[in-house]
This record gives C-alpha cells, sequence and structure tokens, in this order.
C-alpha cells in the first residue's frame, strides 16, 4: 500500500516530546520489514541524516508559511491519492481524500484548561475533535488517553487502539562532568519537565520543605531541570533551601543527570505518556511517580506511586528513597526490566498493523 506521512514536526528546531515522538516512530517505521511505499511530507527541507535511506520511502517538501496541515498538505494529498494517511500528531486536514490514521498524545487541556491560552484550547479541542472523528483509527499513547477519547469526544472504544511510544536509554556518561556543569555539588532529588501549573510543582517544592523539615540532618538539593512554562509562579519555590532551578537541559546532559539522582520525583497532575519516568528507569534511577493518569501503566509495580494532591504522600515518598538503600536496588533493577518494554520497533509493529487494517477494512 502506498502510505503518506505527515513529517512536518521532524524539522522544528526545538524538539519536544511530540517531535520525538514523529521523528523515531519514522525512523522504525523505516527500518521495518514490510512492502509499503512511504511518501513523507515536509514543510521544511530535513537533514540528509535525519532517516535512515530507503527505496520504499519518497520524500516530498512542500514549504508554505501558515495552515500547512489544512492547505498544503491537504492539495498534496488530493494530488497523491494515498491509500492511508498518517498523521503522527493530533492534527488531521479538514479536507482531504481517503482514510486516515492519526495519533492523538494527550487530553491535558481538557482537564487543566488554565494551563493553555483560550486561543490554544479552543483550536486543540477543535482540531483533537475533527481528528477523532475523523480518522479511521485513532492511536492514543496509554489506556487513560483512549479512555479521555471516550469520555470527552465520545471516540468508540473499538476504533482506539493503545499504542506506547518507545523510549531509548538516554546516552549515560560523564556524571561528574554533568554535575559540574550545572553546579550540583551535593546529593539530589531531581525532576524534568517543563514547570508549569499541570506538573504540580508547588505541591513537590512543599513536599521537599516537608521532608528536609523531618531529615535535617540530610542534605540533600532539589533540583528542578526545565525551562518556566505558562503560568509559571517564582512563589512555588522563593524561600525553600535546597532548590536548585537549573534552566533548560542539554538533551546529552539528560542521562547522566538522571543517573546522578538519588531518585526521579515525577509527581504531574496529568500525563498521556510520561517520557521521564522510562528514561530515569533506563538510566538506573528509582522513580517516584502519580498514581494518576498514565503513570501508573508506565510505571507498574517498578516505582513508588504517590497521590499527587497529597504533600505527606509525596514527602513520605522522597523519606523511603532516602533512607532505604535496598528499596532503591530494587526499584532500579525493576526499573531496568519495565523500561526494556517500551520500544520504537514494537510501536511501528503496532502502527503498520493498524495502517493495514485500515486499507484492508
Amino acid at each position: 500500500m502506498r502510505i503518506a506521512i505527515d513529517a512536518s514536526r521532524c524539522t522544528v528546531k526545538r524538539v519536544t516530546g511530540t517531535e520525538q515522538y514523529a521523528i523515531q516512530l519514522i525512523r522504525a517505521l523505516i527500518r521495518r520489514d514490510h512492502p509499503h511505499q512511504i511518501t513523507l511530507y515536509f514543510r521544511d527541507e530535513p537533514a540528509p541524516d535525519l532517516f535512515p535511506q530507503s527505496l520504499q520511502v519518497a520524500y516530498q517538501v512542500i514549504p508554505f508559511r501558515r495552515a500547512w496541515t489544512h492547505l498544503r498538505f491537504a492539495v498534496e494529498l488530493w494530488c497523491d491519492r494515498p491509500d492511508v494517511t498518517f498523521v503522527p500528531a493530533h492534527t488531521l486536514p479538514i479536507l482531504f481524500p481517503g482514510r486516515a490514521v492519526v495519533t492523538v498524545h494527550d487530553l491535558g487541556y481538557r482537564w487543566f484548561p488554565q494551563a493553555h491560552s483560550r486561543a490554544q484550547r479552543l483550536y486543540l479541542d477543535w482540531t483533537t475533535r475533527f481528528s477523532a472523528r475523523r480518522g479511521s483509527i485513532v492511536l492514543a499513547d496509554s489506556q487513560a488517553t483512549a479512555a479521555d477519547l471516550n469520555r470527552f469526544y465520545r471516540t468508540p472504544l473499538q476504533d482506539i487502539r493503545v499504542v506506547y511510544p518507545g523510549v531509548d536509554a538516554p546516552p549515560v556518561g560523564g556524571i561528574e562532568a554533568a554535575r559540574h556543569k550545572y553546579g550540583l555539588e551535593r546529593p539530589y532529588f531531581l525532576f524534568i519537565g517543563t514547570l508549569q501549573p499541570r506538573k504540580n510543582i508547588a505541591r513537590l517544592v512543599e513536599a521537599y520543605r516537608l521532608w528536609r523539615g523531618q531529615h535535617p540532618e540530610q542534605r540533600i538539593d532539589l533540583v528542578l531541570a526545565g525551562k518556566p512554562g505558562w503560568l509559571y509562579d517564582p512563589a512555588w519555590v522563593e524561600g525553600v533551601d535546597g532548590v536548585r532551578l537549573i534552566g533548560y537541559i542539554d538533551e546529552a546532559d539528560k542521562g547522566a543527570l538522571y543517573a546522578g539522582a538519588l531518585a526521579l520525583v515525577f509527581p504531574s497532575l496529568h500525563e498521556g505518556f510520561g517520557f521521564p519516568v522510562l528514561e530515569a528507569m533506563h538510566s538506573g534511577t528509582p522513580v517516584i511517580a502519580s498514581r494518576t493518569s498514565s503513570l501508573p501503566e508506565l510505571v507498574g509495580e517498578a516505582g513508588l506511586l504517590v497521590d499527587p494532591l497529597d504533600v505527606g504522600s509525596i514527602s513520605a515518598a522522597m523519606s523511603q528513597m532516602s533512607e532505604d538503600a535496598a528499596l532503591r536496588a530494587r526499584l532500579v533493577e525493576m526499573g531496568y526490566a519495565q523500561a526494556q518494554r517500551f520500544t520504537w520497533e514494537r510501536a511501528a509493529e503496532q502502527v503498520i498493523a493498524a495502517l493495514e487494517a485500515v486499507v484492508q477494512g
């Protein structure tokens, strides 16, 4: 079959989770043994080494400033008439021919509308609602996102397939060099992510303050790695000794920062798919995470799950991690095994199966 894939997110300058998903999944689709012809559609010229070379893959670069998806990409689909179109990031064109598969990563804007501007919220709601109805099959990053699609948009469960993204092990090396680079002289708990209300930063810092009060003899910092996001409030961290704001970190340093941490503390209020918990497991770092949204699916029994609304619950888990070396060692071992379940090869196999099912059905 002839597969059209929207690869426009693969050429942005600053790669976030959605872009990383598109890049890694397309790479795995190209590497996979299948008889299909793939055409990748770009808004900007891709780097020559972005994807593996393959005789089954063609590129179309179609520059366009605004509304690329709904205008320029849509026109190309009308001209090329593929058997199926795959969009790995929420938004299908308004008008295009044939059948489609689309990935919906999360519906966090429905749970936390205040975390988005009104324009962003309206656009996300409209495009996701349309894509969930127009797509022949909708891929969800987790069971939690599948349930949200059914709850908010009445997407039939039989039209949703849960395809967990792969999570690659970040390169771990130069731990001391990374600590020196970011000025981390003491042991530390680590949070990685955008500093915004949905990530529950205020309660995390309050839990750390509580933990420090209960363990004054332990000099362990709380490192917040990530840039301030929408509605970030500096008051979340003011006056709390030991909190270290190190800002946006280089991708090359991520594995070393994970590996150097006592534990990852990730009490997010909502995640469609929480990459940091699995990256930490790959890096040999035990995990504390919320027992909400997709995180229990990812963590399983390989980490400590907490109530993100209960500061005492988060603080108690931090105490367990700081006091129980045997627990940390056990969780590290279980975490390695848990992280191996999430591979791009498996995700690509499931995506190909979904595309074939659409064409055959």
